[in-house]
């Protein structure tokens, strides 16, 4: 374990565990361990870093939780980020994991509606749809013009979910959609791991670690 001694932990772990519901206390402080042992002995021109930086948080997405859209991990790295210091903090990460790993379906849509939400201007509209939607599907070698295909689905896409009619999903479109047809909230590509990963995520975290 990194330099950081028990009783630093457990007193990290009183103050975050206050912000992260579905964790307790003990999990808390296993997140924080494999926080730092995910941080390693990361410096930047000898002063320690603030958190987990956009390129070693898309390594742990794409490694441990098997993400492979760049668009949309850029997206989960930001949400995270609350403060947009591009630097994942560890109360950030422990507050992040609580909604990715085990969120309520309202905190998840909110999620999710803020990773898809590529400006952040509080919309997703028809242009992020169309990049979302061409990232996350196949290309078939044999479309001449896959992006008219990419075209007809944002207006099937906006055609299901945009209740207020304005050619684009506020919030409110994005909620009352998921909440009619659950299988939506991921509607744009895949921001929330699968049980199997969060399941080894889980064992590794906290029962590993108690094994110890």
């Amino acid at each position: 374990m990194s330099a950081m001694n028990r009783k630093v932990i457990q007193t990290l772990a009183e103050t975050i565990s206050k912000h992260a519901e579905h964790f307790n206390k003990t999990e808390v402080e296993f997140l924080i361990r494999e926080f730092n042992v995910l941080l390693g002995e990361q410096t930047v021109s000898g002063r320690a870093v603030p958190g987990l930086d956009r390129g070693k948080f898309r390594s742990i997405l794409h490694n441990i939780f098997g993400m492979t859209d760049d668009m949309i991990m850029d997206g989960v790295f930001r949400t995270f980020d609350k403060d947009n210091d591009s630097f994942v903090s560890m109360k950030e990460w422990v507050e992040g994991l609580s909604v990715f790993l085990r969120g309520t379906l309202e905190e998840q849509i909110k999620y999710c509606f803020h990773v898809y939400d590529l400006n952040g201007d509080n919309y997703v509209s028809r242009e992020e749809m169309f990049h979302m939607l061409k990232n996350s599907l196949i290309r078939q070698p044999t479309e001449e013009d896959p992006d008219e295909g990419i075209k007809d689905l944002v207006e099937i896409t906006l055609k299901k979910m945009d209740y207020d009619h304005d050619g684009r999903l506020s919030f409110t479109d994005f909620e009352k959609s998921v909440r009619e047809e659950n299988l939506l909230l991921e509607a744009f590509g895949t921001c929330l791991p699968d049980t199997t990963s969060i399941e080894s995520f889980e064992h590794h975290v906290f029962q590993e670690q108690l094994e110890q």
